[in-house]
């Protein structure tokens, strides 16, 4: 999918792109896959901030996706690709067999007409959903299940791909695309294939607005801040932060400091990521 320029009637739109959409052949989503969701601002149920910088943004409906893809032998059809205003990457509508509707993250490549199906016996084409025991070393894969069963949670995002390293012991080795090398049971399930919309990560906002419509609010810098709401605030003038390193608001260093604390699944990290991606 090709990114476009707009034309500068502004400042602007002289410094933002979107897309063409060329793929997209549904304007209006299935209703029996929608559901509705109170925003609540980064708020917990006490009413307590617990994600900064949250609020407002445009009002969405959340579409049902299928991560689970828990229909063995059950062939689909895609029926529609369409926009999904919750996430990165686009979504396929999947007419099945015994009549049942679902979305699905659409695979790069996806087309209208294009059968998909899972199981451990199926072939292994894009959009395919096989237990990671069933493919060759090399593959690449999506909608990685970290636990057999609970359904997809690892590269769901737009252009995500993981590859399958080497399998051992019932524990199948990933390379993910921040580097991490991580096991995961065998039984676990993976669609063959990378993410579509890789081309969103060149997308240029422009301007505050398109922010603000993501339900994204500023973030104030903490130096410009009095010293009893961020530890690098207060001085005179431009002050330096006056400590070793920098620190979040709660006094925690901001930069090569981890935060991970479950020795519980330690051992399932081979190689932790990269340097340089958080």
């Amino acid at each position: 999918m090709p990114v476009r320029s707009f034309r500068p009637t502004s400042p602007g739109r002289r410094n933002s792109t979107g897309f063409s959409f060329e793929e997209i052949t549904k304007s209006t989503p299935e209703k029996s896959l929608l559901a509705t969701k109170k925003q609540r601002a980064g708020r917990s149920t006490g009413g307590t901030i617990t994600i900064r910088h949250r609020g407002g943004g445009a009002k969405r409906r959340i579409r049902i996706i299928d991560f689970r893809r828990d229909k063995p032998g059950v062939p689909g059809k895609i029926a529609a690709v369409e926009y999904d205003p919750g996430r990165s990457a686009r979504i396929a509508l999947v007419h099945y067999a015994d009549g049942e509707k679902r979305y699905i993250v659409a695979p790069n490549g996806t087309t209208v007409g294009q059968s998909v199906v899972s199981g451990p016996n199926v072939p292994i084409a894009p959009g395919n959903t096989l237990p990671l025991s069933a493919l060759p070393p090399g593959t690449t894969v999506h909608n990685v299940e970290m636990q057999p069963g609970k359904g997809a949670q690892m590269a769901r995002a737009a252009g995500a791909g993981v590859q399958l390293m080497a399998k051992d012991n019932g524990r199948a080795l990933l390379r993910l695309p921040s580097g991490e090398m991580r096991y995961v049971a065998e039984e676990c399930l993976a669609t063959v294939g990378s993410v579509g919309n890789a081309e969103h990560a060149l997308l240029k906002l422009g301007k505050a607005g398109r922010t603000r419509h993501r339900g994204r609010r500023p973030q104030v810098r903490g130096s410009v801040m009095n010293p009893v709401d961020h530890p690098h605030g207060g001085g005179e003038g431009k002050a330096s932060i006056g400590m070793p390193g920098p620190k979040t608001p709660w006094g925690k260093p901001a930069l090569g400091y981890r935060t991970r604390n479950n020795k519980r699944t330690d051992n399932m990290i081979q190689r932790r990521r990269s340097k340089g991606r958080r």
